[in-house]
């Protein structure tokens, strides 16, 4: 399928898919220097050790992060997996919110799913209208990604330029992904993409518009898939709050140095697509259909928060019984007031998939007002549970001496004798609660928690435009104005409008 690096033999464990990384000859850049290898590099390697925790959970728990593909009949990865059923629909979001409690951070690999399932409906439509083929070559994408069990990336955000303007007006063109040759084997694309979630960490990269277009735009909607080593492509790393504590040596102030997220900007320059990877050019008016699915299928994916939510809920009450704090009233209020934040992002994603009906194509996709209202309240409810997180902390959350001076031989003694806290409890375990909240609040992997929060899968008014679109304000007037006395409405008429929203809202009968 490519001539770049690909694994041969199917990656099973983690540890497979980090040997897997190896050896790519990436053009990464890092503070100005090309990067030898990115895989042992401090500040890469927690964000790929978060992808290692997808391959070892499935083989840990394959009912959960597993699933039979209906293309292959295999067992394949469910982040791979085409959700036909509200069940694999369920178990997405059941998987997403386990991994955040075992990483707490992005494990960077919803995004690829959400393309691919999205993908999977908007190709078969494309077909149906235009008599392409795009659906057949996604599906044998598909077959071959499952099999050899490979990571793939989503890359949808363009960097926009002026935001006032289309594509096609921007005053330069490459301010948005599009083709700049055709051949008979294939296109040749230019252009970025940013805030790419875990590209460097994934096989392939699926390219895919980033806004509704217009006929002026047709060089604009392009989609196909990309190996990440491919000729053309520069990855340039993005910087994370404390993200050089990774190389100071120690582990302490990392917070949590096993795990961490990445975002990289992806420069694209003359990048060639073959004709078989190629999933859409040219149908302008399918463009907003693809990016509305997957914003519905990654708003509801969001669901990950409450999983990192647990672990930040769990750093604080541990941080109050180290204080030996746990059974005042008010901290214990403030854990509860954390939960009932936390279950309602979880209750909300959840519903959204619980709601799921199947498209044209037989997939299954989640609802999409729910969707968009559980990503409306992940905007917002990190930022609350951070602050009380950071309130039963303490002030010391963000004074605390270094590790080095905890390990100091002439100041060690004394940081461990006056950074005490409940009889019992060392010092260093204390420091260690400590720096974890510090990490997921204002560290490294407070990028995913709190700013990815309010601004992936589109910023607010993205939801409130979606939410807006869907409340079906009119319905509701005539239901006040029926019991209010104003309209007296036939009932059977009335019943058949309800069952009508009912229907599209909650997928149930009335």
């Amino acid at each position: 399928m490519s001539e770049t690096t690909q694994p041969m033999q199917p990656i099973v464990s983690g540890e497979d898919y980090v040997a897997s990384l190896r050896g790519r000859s990436l053009r990464v850049f890092l503070f100005g220097e090309l990067v030898p290898e990115p895989v042992d590099h401090p500040m890469i390697r927690p964000s790929i050790n978060a992808v290692a925790e997808t391959y070892d959970l499935a083989m840990r728990e394959p009912d959960l992060a597993s699933a039979n593909s209906h293309i292959t009949a295999d067992r394949v990865n469910r982040f791979l997996h085409i959700a036909m059923t509200r069940d694999d629909v369920v178990l997405q979001n059941k998987m997403q919110r386990r991994l955040g409690q075992l990483t707490g951070t992005c494990f960077q690999r919803c995004v690829g799913m959400d393309a691919l399932n999205s993908l999977f409906s908007v190709t078969f439509e494309i077909d149906e209208t235009h008599n392409t083929e795009y659906h057949y070559r996604l599906k044998e994408f598909i077959a071959e990604m499952q099999r050899l069990n490979l990571v793939i990336g989503g890359a949808m955000t363009d960097v926009k330029g002026d935001r006032s303007l289309a594509p096609h007006q921007q005053a330069d063109p490459d301010l948005f992904v599009h083709v700049v040759e055709r051949t008979d084997d294939g296109v040749y694309i230019s252009g970025a993409k940013a805030h790419q979630t875990g590209c460097l960490n994934s096989h392939w990269l699926i390219v895919m518009p980033t806004m509704r277009l217009t006929d002026n735009d047709k060089d604009y909607a392009i989609v196909g898939a990309v190996p990440v080593d491919a000729e053309g492509i520069t990855y340039i790393y993005g910087r994370q709050s404390c993200d050089t504590r990774s190389m100071e040596g120690g582990e302490i102030d990392q917070g949590n140095a096993r795990y961490g997220g990445q975002e990289a900007m992806v420069i694209l320059d003359r990048v060639f697509i073959p004709n078989e990877l190629i999933f859409m050019d040219g149908e302008v008016e399918f463009a907003a259909m693809l990016v509305e699915r997957f914003t519905c299928y990654h708003r509801r994916s969001y669901v990950c928060k409450s999983g990192v939510g647990d672990v930040l809920i769990g750093a604080a009450a541990q941080i109050a019984e180290y204080n030996g704090v746990e059974n005042a009233s008010h901290i214990k209020d403030k854990i509860v007031e954390m939960t009932h934040l936390n279950e309602t992002i979880y209750a909300t994603g959840i519903a959204s998939s619980y709601q799921s009906k199947p498209t044209q194509s037989g997939a299954y996709i989640n609802d999409d007002m729910i969707a968009n209202v559980c990503k409306h309240h992940v905007t917002k409810i990190p930022y609350q549970i951070s602050r009380f997180a950071q309130d039963l902390a303490g002030g010391l959350v963000v004074t605390m001496p270094s590790e080095q001076d905890l390990r100091s031989e002439e100041v060690g003694k004394l940081l461990d004798k006056y950074l005490k806290g409940r009889e019992g409890v060392s010092t260093e375990s204390r420091v260690r609660i400590l720096r974890l909240i510090e990490n997921m609040t204002l560290g490294r992997n407070a990028v995913g928690y709190l700013t990815e929060s309010m601004h992936g899968a589109g910023s607010p008014q993205a939801q409130r435009i979606q939410i807006a679109r869907q409340m079906q304000t009119d319905l509701k007037k005539t239901l006040a104005r029926e019991l209010a006395g104003i309209d007296q409405r036939n009932r059977d008429n009335l019943t058949t409008e309800l069952t009508d929203y009912l229907g599209k809202v909650f997928d149930t009968d009335v």
